[in-house]
């Protein structure tokens, strides 16, 4: 069986964002880049299930610019057998919208002909969480997002979901896509021989045009602004005071 993963360069997690001072977008300059903490999860599981037998090979693929094959190298370094950077875009600040990305990711599939795809339930960049959705509607696969525990038995995979109010654990048939969540696994690091050897791997370069595909955005950001600061909290002498901010300030009582 094949296993096709996306994986999106984004700000790494630990960077805290400033947003650009005529608010156009996010200040991107001399930042450290990473890959989406929810694809390296989707790496880790596909790469799991490889060692458990019952997946003979990892694809990666990013679609964005040329840096990104940075993100595509750590993917290799972790265990992916080969890797499909689409440059889509010149300029670091363009961010795809997840229907060029899904219509993209189909021209790739429909080449590749992989039984499974596992993908971040949604980059921490743009919180979009739509791709994963688009490309099993485009497809007509089976879907099951919000993956906290996957097995694989035969021609169906049996997913448990994350929902409000707790879990619910549903049976799809293959091929499918499925979109995983923080506590699906922990990934691995890439070990200084596996970067050595990432380096000798396969990696093909593509453009939209060579699919067919039209990445034109079709939405305007019209602002992006820092999130409001939140006020200082107070001090309370004792319950019935807390009550009486509770209900007559906060009118939450």
């Amino acid at each position: 069986m094949k296993v096709l993963v996306p994986v999106k360069r984004v700000i790494d997690y630990n960077v805290k964002v400033r947003v650009k001072a005529d608010g156009s977008g996010v200040d991107l300059a001399n930042v450290k880049m990473s890959m989406n903490p929810f694809d390296e999860i989707a790496v880790e599981q596909a790469i799991r299930l490889k060692e458990a037998g019952k997946v003979e090979e990892i694809v990666v693929v990013s679609i964005g610019i040329k840096q990104s094959q940075e993100t595509l190298r750590t993917a290799l370094a972790m265990g992916a057998d080969r890797a499909i950077l689409i440059i889509a875009a010149d300029d670091v600040h363009t961010d795809l919208e997840p229907l060029a990305v899904a219509k993209l990711l189909k021209a790739v599939i429909d080449e590749e002909q992989p039984s499974l795809v596992l993908a971040g339930k949604q980059a921490i960049d743009n919180d979009m969480n739509a791709t994963g959705q688009m490309l099993s509607a485009l497809l007509g696969w089976s879907q099951a997002t919000y993956a906290s525990e996957l097995e694989i038995d035969g021609d169906s995979a049996t997913v448990t979901r994350e929902v409000d109010g707790g879990l619910q654990t549903i049976k799809v048939k293959m091929p499918a896509i499925v979109t995983v969540d923080l506590r699906l696994n922990e990934p691995r690091y890439a070990s200084l021989p596996n970067i050595m050897k990432a380096k000798r791997k396969p990696m093909d370069e593509k453009t939209p045009a060579d699919y067919g595909v039209d990445v034109t955005p079709r939405l305007t950001i019209l602002g992006t602004f820092e999130p409001a600061s939140r006020s200082a909290g107070v001090m309370v002498a004792d319950v019935a005071e807390l009550v009486a901010k509770l209900r007559d300030e906060a009118g939450v009582l």
